[in-house]
């Protein structure tokens, strides 16, 4: 028995309702627009049309002129298009101000039949007949078509990927030999065919290639042909595999991926979050393919599927009864919906209506249970990382690894670090050029550059720092030697992709060090600059003086090599009151012509140590006398009162006497 929470697909919770099967004459599904459109006929055809994106079903009124075998809106539902018959297809303007009249256009090619049409923009349509494409814009304004371009070619079926806008024609007898055609703002261009290949059978026996095995989706980016390839059905024949065909605009059409299914029987694909998913029917499960996840080796790609096989969430349908008694409320119970019932329809890339039941859905993937599913967690974190929802399961894995019965040994968890910090780098990288390119300004025929967009997978160090690597060092259960080498294991894989390491994971290291009292440990870290200096440190160290009292110079010596740090170098030897010290260090940088005098006599005075003072005090008139030429303080350095303490203790005669030149 399956647990419910090893489904790692389920049905989207609100589905697009529309009225079912029973109820209407036909329903009809627009791919481009993501509509359904229930069609009830009678004296007028009523038309009810409704997409995951409206809020209201728009509902019209059209004369009945027959059985209508197709209709869609042009993007933004500005042109209704219908097809009745073989050889015409009925237009109709929704937009304001354009009357509602219908008009029509036959295709040009005689003596061919219409298999069906497909939108390309708001006013570009393409026509598919059994003799080829004729592609038209749509003039609303005189109720007419203008035909742009057509090609003839015997066809058998089409696919139409709305994405790419790209249209596939199966061409000779078997119909394995495929010619696309791509369209763009009012242009048409023939792309390269190719031809599938068909199993092999026992002579006499011929196969042809049937729609139903053929889909076409964007996976990665890319567009894909996805073949569903039957073996004969024999007892030594393998089992049934989908094919991938990568069809870029320009050049060949390459077989490139094979999906090794392990089973035969009837077969549907969805593509979610770049995932080839396979349904099987008659055992009622279904398989996931990453097509990322591939070997090095060849340039054929054989894929097993990535998680086993499992059966899509179960999904219920509230509903409302009768009330048991007048005065109450009605009665709330479930329909639990059959699934991989053979009324299904499957579109791409992630649909599944039951019209039936008067149901559209998305399937979406769930990635928790892949992770109990997935025991290996460097094939784990690069399935995760493509994900689109991925962030908060990645780090959930990273606190798992290292937490309880699964701490991960430390190889495994370098191999986690090195993929977070892979992606982390990259998109570091992009963020760079994006912002060097805008400061730079736009560059004679090149294109503007996009700023690179985050997505979940790029897990970065305030990230690692909240979910994972704060919590893990408070654990009582984990030993201070793994937690200590999980910590420098993370600072270890930044460095190694030249990521500047943020100083509150150095601070974490400290804490953790002096948590344990692995003062000798610290030490070390600092004198072999396994730490980065930086100033926070620095202040974090001078914390820990009471604790660990070298602690003081190690800071010191960090503010120091730091060479920025001056002043606070003074401060925090001010605050110790080594004034003299805090002199030398001083000039020693050559920064005692711009100090100020009050600061140094301040902290003198607190020392109690009259000859302390005198010395500051003697220091600064000879400055004074350097650079003004009189020893004595101006108003604006605010000394009188240590004016008058040194002429209370020394006397009059003890202040300096200028020297004339």
């Amino acid at each position: 028995m399956i647990m419910s929470e090893e489904h790692y697909l389920e049905l989207c919770e609100n589905p697009v309702q529309f009225e079912n099967a029973s109820s209407v004459n036909n329903v009809f599904f627009d791919e481009a627009n993501k509509q359904v459109f229930a069609v009830r006929s009678g004296g007028a055809t009523g038309v009810v049309v409704k997409g995951p994106d409206d809020k209201n079903s728009i509902a019209f009124r059209m004369d009945d002129k027959g059985e209508v075998k197709c209709i869609k809106f042009s993007f933004g539902n500005k042109i209704l298009a219908v097809q009745r018959t073989p050889k015409s297809v009925d237009f109709i303007n929704f937009m304001p101000d354009l009357p509602h009249t219908e008009y029509c256009q036959e295709c040009k090619t005689k003596n061919a039949s219409v298999l069906g049409f497909c939108w390309t923009s708001w006013n570009e349509i393409v026509f598919i007949t059994d003799q080829g494409i004729e592609f038209y814009q749509v003039l609303t304004d005189k109720r007419c078509l203008k035909l742009l371009k057509s090609q003839s070619i015997n066809v058998n079926w089409y696919m139409y990927c709305p994405e790419t806008a790209v249209i596939l024609l199966s061409t000779t007898v078997q119909g394995n030999v495929l010619q696309p055609f791509a369209f763009r703002s009012g242009t048409m261009s023939k792309m390269s065919k190719f031809e599938i290949e068909l199993p092999v059978v026992p002579k006499p026996a011929k196969l042809s290639l049937s729609e139903r095995d053929i889909a076409m989706a964007t996976i990665y980016g890319q567009l894909y042909v996805m073949y569903l390839k039957h073996h004969s059905r024999s007892a030594n024949s393998p089992g049934a595999e989908v094919v991938l065909y990568h069809l870029p605009r320009e050049g060949p059409c390459k077989k490139t991926h094979v999906l090794k299914l392990n089973m035969t029987g009837k077969f549907a694909l969805n593509v979610v979050d770049n995932l080839v998913v396979v349904h099987h029917q008659s055992s009622q499960t279904s398989i996931i393919f990453d097509i990322k996840l591939k070997n090095p080796d060849g340039a054929l790609n054989i894929h097993q599927p990535v998680l086993p096989a499992r059966s899509i969430h179960p999904y219920k349908i509230p509903l409302t009864g009768p009330a048991a008694v007048a005065s109450q409320p009605p009665i709330r119970c479930e329909l639990c919906i059959l699934l991989y019932s053979s009324t299904w329809s499957v579109f791409q890339p992630d649909i599944i209506i039951s019209a039936s039941e008067g149901y559209l859905w998305y399937l979406q993937v769930k990635l928790q249970p892949a992770v109990n599913l997935l025991q290996e967690k460097g094939k784990l974190m690069d399935f995760l990382l493509r994900r689109r929802d991925c962030k908060m399961v990645i780090l959930s894995v990273c606190s798992q690894m290292l937490n309880g019965g699964e701490k991960g040994n430390l190889p495994v968890v370098a191999t986690v670090f090195d993929k977070l910090n892979q992606v982390y780098k990259e998109y570091l990288e992009a963020e760079q050029s994006y912002t060097f390119a805008v400061e730079s300004g736009p560059s004679r025929g090149s294109a503007a550059q996009k700023r690179p967009v985050r997505t979940q997978a790029v897990i970065d160090q305030s990230d690692m720092y909240t979910h994972v690597l704060s919590a893990f060092t408070e654990r009582k259960d984990a030993s201070h030697k793994f937690i200590i080498a999980v910590l420098m294991e993370y600072i270890r894989s930044l460095n190694q992709y030249q990521i500047t390491v943020q100083h509150y994971l150095y601070e974490l290291v400290i804490k953790t060090l002096v948590h344990h009292n692995l003062f000798y440990m610290l030490h070390q870290f600092l004198q072999y600059h396994v730490l980065s200096d930086s100033k926070p440190l620095a202040c974090l160290l001078l914390s820990l003086e009471s604790t660990y009292p070298p602690a003081h110079q190690l800071s010191l010596d960090m503010l120091k090599r730091l060479s920025t740090a001056n002043d606070e170098i003074v401060e925090v030897l001010l605050s110790k009151q080594q004034v003299l010290g805090a002199l030398r260090f001083i000039r020693s940088v050559g920064g005692h012509d711009n100090i100020s005098a009050r600061k140094f006599l301040d902290a003198a005075r607190q020392t109690k140590d009259q000859m302390l003072f005198y010395t500051i005090f003697r220091f600064f008139e000879q400055r004074n006398q350097r650079l003004r030429g009189s020893p004595n303080f101006t108003p604006g350095e605010h000394c009188e009162e240590h004016i008058s303490y040194f002429k209370q203790v020394f006397g009059e005669q003890a202040f300096m006497k200028p020297v004339t030149v």
